[in-house]
Parts: structure tokens; C-alpha cells; sequence
């Protein structure tokens, strides 16, 4: 096996950056030439067709047979011309990637087996049954129920891969549950439109829709492929289980926005050039913290298509690395000791009338319903800071959270000290102090202006999950092979019910007497008192804030199986029903699978990590040991006794090292092994997921703390898995 490790390190270093060239001189020439875009529909479908279509993405209206048959024809026609010979509804099942099932275009004419037509209709577009029955659904249908629906999202453009157009969808079960992350997603994002613009319209009557924007920040790291197949768990798990840290890692800062390695900066290009074929805007690319650790971002757009546009990223990214000779790691720790992946999710909210509601604004209107709209959500995530931790906790995302950069799982907001002063202003005014009304009946708020510079002036706080940066929230949480779509959906739900409950305020202040000005105010100030405890602008890693935490009543929980249970509690079970984006019964089922899929998880890291201590480590070990015992033998062969005893002293001493290290590792194995049998005998999914939390993983520690040390001492010439160094700066 060693000899593979040296083959592959010895290929890699062989290996040359890819010649690569964009399709045309301008990307605009071929900006999104497999999506269809509006450039493509005004080609391919008709006037009132489009009109029409335009309509029912806008407006919501109803989407006929005649009109899909229409739009149905017109995307056969623009795809076939692509050279599309299949289709396929493409969904999110709650994996957190993405399915597809293949059709060919092709059906009979006349008799079966005679003659045949390319043909898609209206309702091939529309709906279709794709079974489905192995997807995770946490026991909302039976197994002999086996049938899923998916049904056609028109707000997100349909594309083209290869010979397959590709449909965006929902996924629903036979009796009309969610089966899919992308359904709860867009009943979110109209529930916090409607909200927000009941809202707006105390400033503006003007505004008629409110959309939520989503820019995010993908990180990963790259390893070569030769490498990668000679580390079974990277393979298996999508990160080591096992090594050593290297002697120099990410210690000197050196990587961080270096210059980007020839092969690497080969791939970014491809990886562009590609993604603008699919109309993805990707903007920003550099090297991040860790060695070999990159990001890509994009310029934001509205939610539900942005959520799209990275989950086909994820896959461009994957298949563009093979081209590349690399293999693209989106688990949020691969690395231990090293920065993990992250995927910054930039949100925030904007009008039809074009105000960013989270941009400060000349006016006094301006900055007031922007004041209005910092708090509410401030307060949103106050009221609902542990369900945010579950929107993003998986066994993997567990991993990253509160090291290296990432943000702790105590859930909290920074604002920056120029917003912090305005808010305290505030909450420290009378309504007569802060309000006046000058002759226009206009409103004006008695605070200190709020400069042009504000919006590059709040400073950034790195272990912050949920920081204000400017014009936007950044929730830092989110993990990097995670599907945004379980984030945004939680954020948008909170904040539109936070909405929904300033408005309710307001409109009952103004019932009862007050005028607009001083009920906003009023409320304004009341939520600033109440969501005190969500801001903390200091060091999130710190002893001191995770006792401040627990005092002022945050979440501290880091068990994931029990962060996953705010899911359930009262309070989130009348968030989501009351707004219609997910009944009880589908909030259940969602924490089974969650709760399945941690089990899971931690099954086959615990399978894969017997198999490399049992297979590799320690036959490795043991086989130098031996060597160690016959060098001893050789030497009191060869020398006087005394003269002996000091020479091979070292040696004794490695051997005795290694047989208690082997021993500890072989008895932890078969201890974990005989607790997972214990463990699987359990009946419900979350005893399960909890054990395998309390009892299976902590030995994972106790085995890779012995293995690394005997890494160390191991001759490097029979070491079989390649090590951190090799990983991480082979490039």
C-alpha cells in the first residue's frame, strides 16, 4: 500500500495546469446559453405565450393546459436544438443534493412498436411520477406507498445538460406532503413577501412585492484524485478520519488570498467559463485560510434561483475537477487542526419600487423603515436562535462549528458599533424625543445621521453565525454541502412572522388612538429591548460568551440530535403551521430523516475507521515493530551486553510504545464496535442518533489520537495513507 502512496504523490507532482479557453472572446456571448432564459423564450415561444408565462412566475396566476402545452413545445424546440434528447424533473429530496430520472423524448405513433415521434406536452412538463420510494421520508408514507410527485417550479429557468433538459421541481408525496426542501423554500419566500410588503406599505404605498435576495459564499477544498483514492476515507466519507497535522499548515497565513496554484487557477476558469453557460454569475474566486482550500462566489440573486444555482454549481464543480485531475472535498471539516468549509449565506430583503431594506437611506422615511426592518429581524432570530442552529446542524456541519474561523453553535447577531450606537439611541428615547413632525406631516427620527460611509463601515466579526454587514445579514452557519434551501427557509418563515407581528402591533397602537409615527416607534423601541440578548459583538469562541450566553437564555445545545428537536418544540410547530410552510406532521417527519441520517452518517465514518485501523494501521505498525525487534536482536547479537542494553534502548522503547498504542486502538474498536450493535438495537431513530452521539463517537478521539502519534513514529517509507502534508500542499 505504501507504494501506492508514493506512486500517487510521485504522479501528482508530475501533473501540469490544464490550457484552457473560454468559448467566445466576451462572456456575454455566451452568458447562460443552455438555461431557458428570456432571451431564449422571446426566440422560441410566442408573444402571448410568453405574456402569459410571465403572468404565472410574476403574478401567480394559473398555468392552463393549453398555455403549458404551448411553453411545452417551445422548450422541446430549444433544447432539441442543444442537441436534448431526454428530459427530467429535477428535485431535492431531503438528502440535501439534488435527483433526476431520464426520459428519452421518443413515443409511438400509431400501433406500439411501428413508428415513432419526439414529442413533450404540457403535461409531461407540468407533473410527473418519478416513484421515488428510496428517498428519505422519515415515515410520512409507507413502503408500499410508494409513489412521489414532482411538479414544475416556473420561476426557476429550465437548462440543459448534455443530452437532458433539466426541469427545477418540487417533490411531494401521494396525499400532498413536502418530500423536498425546495416546496417549504417558496412558501417561505411568499410568506415573508406578503409580510414584508404589509410592512413597506406604511412607508411606501408604492411597493407591491418584496423578494428575498441570496448571494453565497462556496468553500472547498481540492485534493488530487491519486491522492484522494488512496485515503478510503476521504472516498467513503468525504473526510479523513485519520492524520497527523502537518508541521505547517495554515499557521503562517500565507495561503489566504495568495496567488492561486497554475492547476488551480486552470480549474477556476473552466469551472466559469461552465458555469456561465448556466447563467450562474459567479464573481469572486481566491484562495481561502487552510492549504488547498479555495471559494467561489457569486453576485447575488433572488433566493429560490440563487438555492438552484449552487446545488448545480456543487455538481459543475465536482465535474470540472475530474478534468482537472482533482477531487473537489465540500465536507465542512476534511481537515483536522485547519480551517473547515463554510457557505456564507449573504440575505436580505428588497422591492419592486428598488429599496434594499437593509440599506440605510437619505431620508428620514428611509432610515426609519430601515431601523423597522433591522429589528424585527433581530428579533426574529432572538425568538427562534435554536431552530436557526437546526437549519443548519448535520453530523457534518458539527464538525466545523466553533474552530478555526467558524462560528460557534451559539447562535447570535453582530451589528458593529455605528448600528449598535443607533439602536441604543433608541431604545434610551422618548417617542417625543425622537419623533417631530415638521409642517409636511413628514416623520423625522431625532438621532444622529446616519452617514453615506455606513454602508462600508461596519466592521466584520468572524465568529459571528449572523452578522450585519452593511447592507445585508450574513449567516455564517451555514455549512458547505449543505442545500441553502433548510436556512433560508427557517430565516424567511421568522423573519416573515416577525412581520407579521409588527404590523399587528402597529395597526392596534393606531387603533387605539396613537398616530403611525409613535406606534412604529413604540414597537421599534420594544423590540430593540427584547432582542437584546441575541447582540454580541465579541469573541464568540471565548469561555466567558458561552456562559454569557447561557445567562441571557441562548440556545447553548451542541449535541446535534438535540438541536434537531427545536424543530418540534411548540413554539416552532406554530411558526411554520400558522404560515403554511410546513404542517406538524411534515416537521416530524423531517426530524426523523434528520435524525436517520446522522445515525448513518456516523455509522459508516465508524465502519470506515475500523477498517483503516484494523487493515492498515495497525498491520503497518506491527510491521515495523517488527523490524524494531529484529534490529534489537541483531544488536545484543553483535555487541557486549551493556554496550547492547544502551544501544537498542530506543528501539525498546518505540516497540513498547507501539504495543500499548496498538493495544488501545484494537480494544477502542472493538468496544465501539460492540456499542454500535447495542446501539442499533434501538427502536426509534432520535435514541439512536443520541447514543451514537454519546456513546459511538467519542471513540473516534480516543482511536485517531493513538493513530496520529503512531504515524509519527511509524517509518514514512511504509506509512500507506498519504499524509497532511501531502494532502494539503501538493497542488
Amino acid at each position: 500500500m505504501s507504494s501506492l502512496r508514493f506512486k500517487a504523490v510521485e504522479e501528482a507532482f508530475k501533473k501540469k495546469a490544464l490550457c484552457v479557453s473560454a468559448p467566445e472572446k466576451y462572456t456575454s456571448d455566451y452568458y447562460g446559453k443552455y438555461v431557458f432564459n428570456s432571451v431564449a423564450m422571446a426566440k422560441y415561444l410566442s408573444k402571448d405565450t410568453l405574456k402569459a408565462l410571465k403572468n404565472v412566475i410574476n403574478q401567480g396566476a394559473t398555468l392552463d393546459v393549453t398555455l403549458a402545452n404551448h411553453i411545452a413545445a417551445g422548450m422541446k424546440l430549444w433544447a432539441t436544438d442543444l442537441g436534448a434528447t431526454h428530459y427530467t424533473h429535477w428535485f431535492q429530496p431531503l438528502t440535501d443534493g439534488t435527483a433526476e430520472k431520464h426520459d428519452s423524448f421518443i413515443d409511438y405513433v400509431g400501433a406500439p412498436g411501428e413508428e415513432i415521434i419526439e414529442d413533450f406536452s404540457g403535461k409531461l412538463l407540468v407533473q410527473q411520477e418519478p416513484d421515488a420510494s428510496s428517498f428519505p421520508n422519515g415515515g410520512i408514507r409507507s413502503t408500499f406507498e410508494a409513489r412521489g410527485y414532482t411538479a414544475w417550479d416556473p420561476s426557476s429557468p429550465a437548462f440543459v445538460v448534455d443530452d437532458t433538459l433539466v426541469i427545477p421541481t418540487i417533490f411531494f408525496s401521494y396525499t400532498g406532503e413536502s418530500l423536498d426542501l425546495k416546496a417549504p423554500l417558496k412558501k417561505a419566500l411568499a410568506a415573508v413577501n406578503d409580510a414584508a410588503v404589509a410592512v413597506c406599505q406604511l412607508f411606501d404605498p408604492n411597493v407591491k412585492k418584496v423578494s428575498a435576495f441570496l448571494g453565497w459564499e462556496q468553500e472547498y477544498f481540492l485534493v488530487d484524485e491519486g491522492l484522494y483514492a488512496t485515503r478510503p476515507d476521504l472516498m467513503l466519507t468525504g473526510r479523513t478520519l485519520l492524520g497527523h497535522e502537518s508541521a505547517k499548515n495554515q499557521q503562517l497565513e500565507d495561503h489566504y488570498f495568495g496567488a492561486v496554484p497554475s492547476r488551480v487557477a486552470a480549474y477556476m476558469k473552466d469551472l466559469e467559463f461552465e458555469a456561465y453557460k448556466y447563467g450562474i454569475p459567479l464573481k469572486t474566486r481566491h484562495n481561502e485560510v487552510a492549504p488547498n482550500q479555495f471559494e467561489l462566489a457569486p453576485i447575488y440573486g433572488e433566493a429560490n434561483l440563487a438555492v438552484d444555482q449552487n446545488l448545480l454549481v456543487m455538481s459543475i464543480m465536482r465535474k470540472v475537477a475530474r478534468r482537472h485531475g482533482f477531487r473537489v472535498l465540500l465536507h465542512e471539516k476534511p481537515f483536522a487542526g485547519v480551517n473547515g468549509s463554510g457557505k456564507h449565506n449573504n440575505w436580505s430583503l428588497g422591492t419592486d419600487t428598488g429599496v434594499v431594506l437593509y440599506a440605510p437611506g437619505k431620508t428620514a422615511e428611509e432610515n426609519l423603515q430601515f431601523i423597522t426592518f433591522i429589528t424585527t429581524t433581530l428579533m426574529a432570530v432572538h425568538k427562534h436562535n435554536a431552530l436557526l442552529k437546526a437549519s443548519i446542524m448535520t453530523a457534518q456541519n458539527a464538525h466545523r462549528l466553533g474552530a478555526n474561523e467558524a462560528p460557534p453553535a451559539i447562535i447570535s447577531a453582530f451589528l458593529g458599533s455605528q448600528l449598535t450606537a443607533v439602536l441604543d439611541k433608541i431604545e434610551n428615547s422618548t417617542s417625543e424625543e425622537a419623533i417631530l413632525i415638521d409642517d409636511k406631516k413628514k416623520l423625522k427620527l431625532d438621532i444622529p445621521h446616519i452617514p453615506e460611509v455606513f454602508l462600508d463601515n461596519t466592521d466584520r466579526n468572524r465568529t459571528s453565525p449572523f452578522a450585519f454587514t452593511g447592507n445585508r445579514f450574513e449567516f455564517r452557519a451555514v455549512g458547505s454541502s449543505a442545500n441553502c434551501s433548510s436556512a433560508m427557509t427557517v430565516l424567511n418563515t421568522a423573519v416573515a412572522d416577525q412581520l407579521l407581528d409588527f404590523k399587528a402591533q402597529v395597526d392596534a397602537k393606531m387603533a387605539a388612538g396613537s398616530t403611525k409615527e409613535k406606534a412604529i416607534f413604540d414597537v421599534i423601541k420594544s423590540y430593540i429591548k427584547a432582542s437584546k440578548a441575541i447582540r454580541f459583538d465579541g469573541n464568540g469562541y471565548s469561555d466567558e460568551w458561552k456562559a454569557e450566553a447561557a445567562k441571557r437564555g441562548l440556545d447553548c445545545e451542541t449535541s446535534a440530535p438535540e438541536i434537531v428537536k427545536a424543530y418540534t418544540t411548540k413554539s416552532s410547530i406554530e411558526l411554520f403551521t400558522k404560515l403554511g410552510v410546513l404542517t406538524e406532521k411534515e416537521l416530524e417527519s423531517r426530524n426523523e430523516v434528520k435524525w436517520e441520517t446522522y445515525v448513518k452518517w456516523i455509522q459508516i465514518e465508524a465502519r470506515v475507521l475500523g477498517d483503516l485501523t484494523l487493515n492498515h494501521i495497525i498491520p503497518v505498525a506491527t510491521r515495523y515493530q517488527s523490524l524494531l525487534l529484529d534490529n534489537v536482536s541483531k544488536i545484543k547479537a553483535s555487541f557486549p551486553a551493556d554496550k547492547a542494553e544502551s544501544l537498542s534502548k530506543l528501539n525498546s522503547q518505540l516497540i513498547i510504545e507501539i504495543s500499548e498504542r496498538v493495544a488501545v486502538i484494537k480494544n477502542a474498536v472493538d468496544d465501539m464496535v460492540d456499542t454500535r450493535r447495542k446501539v442499533n438495537k434501538l427502536e426509534h431513530e432520535y435514541d439512536k442518533a443520541v447514543a451514537y452521539h454519546d456513546k459511538v463517537l467519542p471513540y473516534f478521539d480516543v482511536i485517531r489520537y493513538n493513530v496520529d502519534k503512531l504515524e509519527l513514529i511509524v517509518d514514512d517509507e511504509m506509512w500507506s495513507l498519504p499524509k497532511y502534508r501531502e494532502l494539503l500542499f501538493i497542488r
